[in-house]
């Protein structure tokens, strides 16, 4: 009696191709990981220079309303950009409100300033706009 000997080829070939399209998979999400760390790593240093640029006009209007002597003359428009500034390359805009009231008999004021910096040329929603806002307030 003679055996039927079958030979089975082709099996390796499936296991390589198998193989193979797992590496792909594995090196393309490798590639959108490592383009997502870079672009989040940018953004995080677009918003600390659009903090400090924020800052900045809001120094500018806590010595703009500091600079002026007769504090019964102070007014909104004072401590308030007319346009925005630009501070590298981010466009910075303050904005103040003044109140006042009276304590002892004397009038004091209360300034309120809002300094808001936005990168230039972008719009809300896209990846490249940045935005940062601080404000304080000051009594004269």
């Amino acid at each position: 009696m003679r055996k039927a000997h079958i030979q089975q080829r082709g099996f390796a070939a499936i296991a390589a191709i198998f193989l193979v399209v797992v590496l792909a998979a594995l090196g393309g999400f490798m590639l959108t990981f490592s383009n997502t760390q870079q672009l989040t790593s940018a953004q995080d240093m677009q918003g600390t220079r659009a903090y400090w640029a924020a800052r900045a006009g809001l120094e500018w209007g806590v010595g703009s309303a500091s600079a002026i002597s007769d504090p019964s003359t102070l007014a909104a428009a004072t401590c308030t950009t007319g346009t925005p500034m630009i501070v590298d390359s981010f466009s910075v805009a303050v904005v103040c409100s003044v109140a006042t009231y009276v304590e002892a008999g004397a009038n004091r004021y209360i300034v309120q300033m809002r300094s808001v910096a936005s990168t230039t040329g972008g719009t809300v929603g896209s990846i490249g706009f940045i935005e940062r806002s601080v404000s304080a307030s000051l009594e004269r």
